[in-house]
This record gives structure tokens, sequence and C-alpha cells, in this order.
């Protein structure tokens, strides 16, 4: 049976006012070292592997590829996201298991700042992340509608602007955290639902479109008429780009999806047990996990990149 962190008077009127409290309770210290030992060694590994890999990837759409440039700005900003989760978000989550691990470590302000920073580092960072993404399927999307007119249209000084009024948004709505925590936790639900949907709709409307288009080719070429719409070689290219995006979305919501339903057992933010800590810490492990696992796809995916990659690491001796 696990034992709950118990508040009273002016504690728990704190931990409402901030969540974050009950973590750094001593009481759920006892018995719970070993597992977050190997939390500990698990994110420190998730984090050189984050900064690594996003590093590498940005050296390597950093070079000549034939990348549309405002595309190849919307990947770089999400892998400069993705890095700074290993060089920021991991360390903090690091700091707080090590807290746990010895009390006398720093005492109890270093795991309240620690846990301060991965929160709000993680709302923004995390943010970031799926509105980007969310920019990438609408990207896409635009390059199908407007065809010819893309490159006029979908310029990198519009993109740039896109950017900054991202991480604008998330910033501004993570840091009102410090007004009232409840108005961080409805922009996030806020920007979720708003950001899921609108890919949903901008993937669905491609496929769609992407199905109907072969159909009319088929039936073209059975009726022995040549195909006019997409070049077959530019609709590869197409198709591979819309599969990698949808890809790396799709780790994202495998990735936070167990986060998001951790955080919404408890009824209040004072119920906090040992148990449900540490479904949070191997939860919160598993979003930090997609930071690593994006550069695998991009490596994977993108052809380019790859090959950027390789010719990195061939200069360092280590491939």
């Amino acid at each position: 049976m696990t034992t709950t962190a118990n508040f009273t008077g002016h504690e728990k009127q704190t931990t409402l006012s901030n969540p974050l409290v009950p973590y750094c309770s001593p009481e759920l210290a006892e018995g719970i070292q070993h597992p977050l030992v190997c939390l500990i060694v698990l994110n420190i590994f998730l984090s050189i592997c984050a900064f690594l890999g996003n590093s590498l990837i940005l050296v390597a759409l950093h070079k000549k590829s034939s990348l549309h440039t405002p595309s190849k700005l919307l990947l770089r900003c999400l892998s400069a996201s993705d890095l700074c989760v290993g060089l920021i978000a991991e360390p903090a989550i690091v700091a707080i298991a090590v807290y746990w691990t010895s009390l006398v470590f720093g005492g109890n302000a270093t795991c309240r700042y620690s846990a301060l920073i991965s929160h709000i580092t993680g709302y923004i960072l995390g943010s970031v992340s799926l509105l980007t993404l969310t920019a990438i399927s609408i990207d896409r999307r635009l390059a199908l509608m407007l065809g010819l007119k893309y490159k006029q249209i979908v310029t990198l000084k519009r993109t740039c602007m896109t950017l900054i009024a991202v991480w604008l948004l998330s910033i501004i709505g993570t840091t009102l955290y410090f007004v009232n925590y409840f108005i961080t936790r409805w922009y996030g639900n806020i920007i979720i639902l708003s950001c899921l949907v609108t890919s949903i709709y901008a993937y669905a409307m491609i496929f769609r479109f992407l199905r109907c288009h072969s159909y009319k080719v088929k039936k073209t070429a059975y009726q022995g008429q040549p195909g006019q719409n997409l070049q077959p070689l530019n609709l590869a290219r197409y198709k591979k780009s819309v599969k990698t995006a949808l890809c790396v979305q799709l780790t994202l919501v495998v990735c936070y999806l167990p986060y998001a339903a951790a955080h919404a057992l408890p009824k209040r933010p004072h119920e906090v047990s040992k148990s449900l800590y540490l479904v949070r810490a191997m939860a919160l492990t598993l979003v930090d996990l997609n930071s690593t696992l994006n550069p695998i796809l991009y490596y994977w995916r993108i052809r380019e990149v790859r090959r950027s990659v390789k010719e990195s690491l061939k200069k360092t001796g280590l491939f």
C-alpha cells in the first residue's frame, strides 16, 4: 500500500498554488532511491544522446541540401528545441532524482529549483515542438494546395515570423505559471487540442488528395491517356516528406501520451503518492526520449541529412 504525502494548513494551501511542492517532500524519499538511480542513469544517457544527435542534425541542416529553405528552418527549430531538452530539461530532472537518492544533496531548495526549471523548460520546449510540428503539417498542406506558387508564398521571412510567434506564445503561456498555475494548465490543454486537431485535418486532406490523385493516374493509364497533375518524381519526394513529418508527429504523441495520462490521475495537486511520483518520473523520461528519437528519424528518413551526417562523422574519424 502506497503512502500518500499529507499536507495541512499553510502547506496544503501552498501546494494548491504551486503543485511542484509535493514532489520535494521528505515523505516521498523513503524507499524509492533504487528505482530513481536507474532513472538517473537513463536520463543522463538520453541527455547526452539528445544533445549530440540534435547537434549533428543542426550541422547537417546548415549545409546545402535540396530542402526548401523554410522547410529546413522548421526542422532546425524542432531540432533546436530537442537540443535544449538534452541541455536543460533532462539535467534538471537528473538533479531532482539526485536529491531523492541523497537528501543531504543541496537540501530541499535544490529539488524545488530543479523542479521549477524542469517544469518551465518542459512546457516551453514541448509547446514549441508541438506548434512547430503543426506548422510543418500546414506547410506540407500548403505545398500541395499552392503548387508552383508555394515558394512565392511560403517565404523564409514569413517562416521566421511564424517561428518567432511560436517561441513567444510558448514562453508567455508558460511564464503565466508565476501568475496562476491553472492558466498554464489551460494554455497547455488548448495548445494540445488545437494542434492535434489542425494536424489531423491537414494530414487527412493530404492523404485524401494523394489517394484521389493515385486513382486518377491509374484511370488515365488504363485508358491510355497521358497523366497531367504532379510529376512522378516530385510526387514521390512529396510523399516521403509527408510520411517523415507524420512519423515525427506520431512519435511525439506516443511519447507524450503516458505523461498526459499520468498527470491527470490525481484530483487535487497535493495528492501525490510514491507510486504516482515514480509513474510520472518514468513518463517524463519517456517524454525526453522523444528528443533522442527525432534525430534518428531525420537520419533515417531524410537522405540529404543522412549524407551530411555521414560526412561530418567521417571528418571526425568516427565513421
